[in-house]
């Protein structure tokens, strides 16, 4: 089995490990924070000093990192991850970054004889633990191959999907958060259409389950709104990263996303107010506020 280290040990980069780990992988680590780092050693993994040096020690290297530029910094700055990983090595970033750094990325990885893939994920902190993640891969289809084995110890089997090269895999997670944080706007505005004119909106979800209206966001999001769990499956400051990142690859395609551009500010808004930590469902707070009344469960 090949040796592989992880940089990145999150909310969703330490259940991905410890499932490596688990799967018998010979794993090296590094976090900025140590608590999660120390937790993996604990579990058996080995600790890294730098980028560098958790290179030095793999075969395949997954970065799991909050933007692109820590991804930047951690594979391509100085005593970083290109520096450390010799020739015939693999690079695997799973993080959410812009098309066009991963795409810079490959080529740098590419002089160097090193093979690079970008692997963004969907399913949240759920699916991390779960090993349930839809994983969207851009890369050549031999790194892909290489790769797989890894991905079905992180993921759903069906859903690991190779779409295209370099930078692919990120324009694919582009159109994946464009789809969430335009469906929970719409969840929401539709609760707080119901609650506003006095007709219950459990009953109203509930119903809409049942038709061509139905989700899986309508089902799962829903409900938090319902029950006013906005405990982060996902942060809503993730989701607007990510959303600053498709409205910052539109421009540079000369592409307009009107909704998209719409549910960046309605999240900008939740930030605004506080709630920055909070779930992305708590979009609705900030349509209820407008809307003057509250999505509750009635008490009939």
């Amino acid at each position: 089995m090949e040796r592989i280290g992880f940089i990145g040990l999150g909310i969703m980069g330490k259940p991905m490990a410890q499932h490596l780990l688990a799967a018998g992988y010979s794993l090296t680590v590094l976090n900025r924070s140590r608590a999660a780092q120390d937790e993996l050693v604990a579990a058996g993994a080995q600790a890294g000093a730098s980028p560098f040096d958790v290179a030095q020690h793999s075969d395949v290297v997954i970065t799991m990192l909050p933007d692109s530029p820590d991804v930047e910094q951690v594979v391509l700055g100085s005593n970083g991850v290109l520096d450390g990983l010799r020739a015939g090595g693999l690079l695997i970033d799973m993080s959410t970054i812009q098309p066009s750094v991963a795409r810079r990325i490959a080529e740098a990885a590419r002089a160097k004889n090193i093979d690079a893939l970008d692997a963004p994920v969907s399913g949240g902190q759920v699916g991390a633990q779960n090993a349930t993640l839809s994983i969207m891969v851009g890369g050549s289809v031999a790194a892909f191959e290489r790769a797989k084995p890894i991905f079905e110890k992180l993921g759903n089997a069906e859903r690991i999907v190779h779409v295209g090269d370099a930078g692919a895999g990120q324009v694919t997670k582009a159109a994946n958060q464009i789809v969430v944080a335009v469906t929970i706007q719409a969840v929401s505005e539709a609760l707080v259409l119901a609650a506003k004119a006095g007709v219950d909106p459990a009953k109203v979800r509930e119903a809409l389950l049942g038709g061509f209206a139905q989700s899986r966001i309508l089902d799962l999001h829903g409900n938090r709104i319902l029950q006013r769990n906005f405990q982060p499956g996902f942060k809503t400051k993730l989701h607007r990263k990510d959303l600053a990142i498709v409205l910052d690859t539109a421009r540079e395609l000369g592409l307009a996303l009107p909704a998209t551009a719409n549910a960046a500010e309605v999240m900008n808004a939740v930030i605004a107010h506080g709630g920055a930590e909070l779930d992305h469902s708590a979009m609705v707070t900030v349509l209820e506020e407008l809307a003057n009344c509250q999505v509750q469960v009635s008490s009939k």
